[in-house]
């Protein structure tokens, strides 16, 4: 959702600046800064920017700068009278001399000179031009957009095949697993002779152990959420959302997975596994 764009236009002595940002946010919250002479338009402004972008931390402003020829200086005589008066005192109390330039000096005095933009009123043409210049702005951070979205589309699907193949590379220690267990049991039951067992019951128990660590579900889950986030990623438009629901719940199946593991190498590889899934959790908040 993080996206620039500025735009600028001329219009008679005006030049007409637009200028857009944006940052990842749950909803869209907007904040409009524009010229004083375009309020009136404010609620058509930010119809188009609600309607283009959606979600996003959004500042928006349009603002004008003028050529000199279309300001007028004005001179504040009353302030240049008590300036040139308090020179004249100061030189009869302290001695200090009164400036040869004095003119000169009066009118680089602060609020001596002030320069007024004439007041004009908005016209259609002028409000053509400003608003074809916010549009400008606006369409620059959407392909700011788009060329951040494909560079994200390609590590989420870089991300998503890590996953698959992390998940993949558990099957050889799920076998070993098995058969370990069945050892250890076996082993703990002959160190101690003078026990007697059903070794029916005891097979049985041993497979509903097994089962319990069994996590061929689990795998066939994710295997699903994957193709389903590589399918919403091909999708429509906005869908930042739905690819969190679906990180989340390949999260779940990832822990679970990591619940049962017995093994340091099934371990580590459920903790790659989380990695590269929290990576894709941080990036899915940049996407609409």
């Amino acid at each position: 959702m993080t996206g620039y764009g500025k735009a600028s236009a001329t219009y008679n002595d005006k030049k007409i600046t637009a200028e857009i940002k944006s940052l990842n946010s749950k909803a869209l919250d907007l904040t409009v800064r524009i010229a004083a002479c375009y309020r009136e338009k404010e609620m058509e402004l930010r119809a188009m920017i609600s309607n283009t972008l959606l979600r996003g931390k959004v500042e928006f402003s349009l603002w004008i700068e003028r050529d000199e020829v279309g300001q007028t200086a004005k001179l504040n005589i009353p302030l240049m009278q008590k300036y040139i008066q308090q020179f004249h005192e100061a030189n009869t109390q302290y001695g200090i001399p009164v400036p040869e330039n004095l003119t000169e000096v009066i009118l680089k005095m602060p609020d001596a000179v002030s320069k007024q933009e004439t007041v004009e009123e908005l016209t259609e043409e002028e409000w053509n031009v400003a608003r074809t210049v916010a549009e400008q702005a606006v369409n620059q951070l959407m392909e700011f957009r788009t060329q951040e979205g494909k560079a994200l589309e390609q590590k989420f699907r870089e991300k998503a095949d890590n996953i698959e193949t992390l998940m993949k590379s558990i099957e050889p220690y799920e076998k070993a697993r098995t058969e370990k267990i069945r050892q250890r049991l076996a082993d703990a039951l002959s160190s101690i002779p003078e026990v007697e067992y059903d070794r029916g019951r005891l097979e049985q128990e041993m497979i509903f152990y097994i089962e319990k660590l069994d996590i061929n579900e689990e795998k066939q889950r994710l295997f699903h959420h994957l193709d389903y986030f590589r399918e919403t990623l091909d999708g429509e438009y906005g869908q930042g959302k739905k690819l969190g629901f679906i990180a989340q719940e390949m999260g779940r199946e990832i822990n679970t997975t990591g619940s049962k593991s017995n093994q340091a190498g099934m371990q580590n590889i459920v903790v790659m596994m989380k990695d590269e899934l929290e990576q894709i959790k941080e990036q899915v908040l940049n996407v609409l």
